[in-house]
């Protein structure tokens, strides 16, 4: 067999000439794996899947509307790049009328991302070089630190604990970590612990980030998903838009998940850096995707229907997982409820299983008991559950909760 030149070509930020040859299992790949084997071993029964988070349900109809009705019109055909004012004009309009955000400019503050993946995944070009430092929260979103690494960044992981309600200990950060930072990633109401930030912390973000001279971005991917008072963003905190920019979308809020579309708003300068980048990168979304999401802006009682029906579900969810022992607290805010994880499950008949991390549990959870979760063991062991299980209606979520309380009652959990 000819040397397979092609082996030793790979760049060293996926692997170098060892790419592919690898046998560890992403995560989210052991649980697709896991449900699929399950489903196989038992067919007919329904597998309740509290796992990976994606909205239930499609689109609002009037959205999907709004979608057809753009999507006929001619001049909507074209390369939108960066120019279309509409979404732009509607973004700053929500801001202000959903998040208290005043004196955000369209113009110069605003620009459309294609979903808030694809921005944390080009803003490192416009800021990371070897060997700068981005300081993200674990557990947490990985994306922006991943793409940091490959353009030679470091990432210092600054630990998310229940002691400190699951916000970052900002003076716990080693100085020669602080000498070379250039970013710091937050993300609110927080995936996956569902922690919420406060306007006394953002404060000190602000005070801290122009001290330490350091951006700071934050993902609000779950914004608007609130069970109590109204949506928190860090731009409406005096001094804000100084130091950082914030990221919305429309995939959780509006369930578009697969329309990729968002926005990035605040600071000009950094906007304007990202633009830069993005121009280099995507040459905008499609206008009729752009001008519903704006539709979607513009109409936040959609959003407001959804996170009723998902506080609807927590509080039951919250309930069933109290009954079986584990220590659970409504969150206020996103679809994701993180609990710690047992490290044992006796049975009626007194045969005891342990777990030594949450990954054991979650698939002991999917094998035995046909749940799926999703495991988190980077700061202590933890489980998340999403209420984004599929339900035709209120009486179907009450049997879907019914269910997954049978199916735990047989088992006490010891932690």
């Amino acid at each position: 067999m000819s040397d397979n030149y092609i082996q030793n070509l790979f760049a060293e930020r996926i692997g170098g000439k060892n790419y592919g040859k690898s046998t560890a299992i992403y995560k989210f790949e052991k649980i697709k794996r896991a449900r699929l084997a399950a489903v196989a071993a038992n067919p007919g029964i329904e597998i309740l899947d509290l796992g990976i988070g994606e909205p239930d349900e499609m689109a609002f109809p009037e959205v999907v509307a709004k979608l057809h009705a753009e999507a006929n019109k001619p001049e909507n055909r074209f390369y939108a790049d960066n120019r279309d004012d509409v979404l732009k004009q509607a973004a700053a309009r929500y801001l202000e009328k959903v998040c208290g955000v005043k004196g955000i400019d369209p113009e110069t503050e605003v620009l459309h991302s294609i979903g808030s993946k694809a921005a944390l995944s080009i803003l490192p070009a416009a800021f990371i070089n070897p060997g700068d430092y981005v300081i993200m929260t674990t557990p947490g979103y990985p994306v922006f630190g991943t793409h940091a690494k490959y353009y030679g960044g470091l990432v210092y992981n600054l630990p998310l604990t229940e002691a400190n309600h699951y916000l970052p200990d900002l003076e716990s950060i080693p100085t020669d970590v602080l000498q070379k930072a250039k970013v710091l990633v937050l993300n609110y109401p927080n995936n996956p612990t569902g922690a919420s930030a406060t306007v006394e912390f953002y404060t000190k973000v602000v005070e801290w980030a122009k001290k330490n001279r350091i951006v700071v971005l934050s993902d609000c991917a779950y914004a608007a998903l609130v069970f109590e008072g109204k949506p928190l963003s860090f731009l409406a905190v005096p001094g804000a838009k100084d130091v950082g920019i914030e990221l919305h979308s429309t995939s959780k809020s509006f369930n578009m998940t697969g329309w990729r579309c968002g926005f990035v708003a605040g600071n000009a300068l950094l906007v304007k850096a990202y633009g830069d980048v993005k121009d280099n990168t995507d040459s905008g979304q499609f206008l009729a995707i752009q001008h519903a999401a704006a539709y979607c802006f513009d109409h936040p009682e959609i959003t407001e229907k959804i996170a009723g029906k998902y506080s609807r579900r927590m509080d039951s969810l919250v309930e069933v997982l109290k009954a079986s022992g584990f220590n659970a607290k409504k969150p206020k805010g996103s679809f994701f409820l993180y609990v710690k994880a047992p490290k044992a499950a006796v049975k009626k008949d007194g045969a005891r299983v342990e777990f030594k991390s949450a990954e054991d549990i979650s698939q002991w959870l999917i094998t035995e008991k046909l749940i799926s979760t999703v495991p988190w063991d980077d700061i202590g062991a933890y489980l998340r559950f999403s209420v984004t299980f599929n339900a035709k209606d209120a009486a179907d979520e009450k049997r879907v909760l019914a269910e997954l309380a049978k199916r735990l009652s047989d088992v006490k959990f010891e932690f």
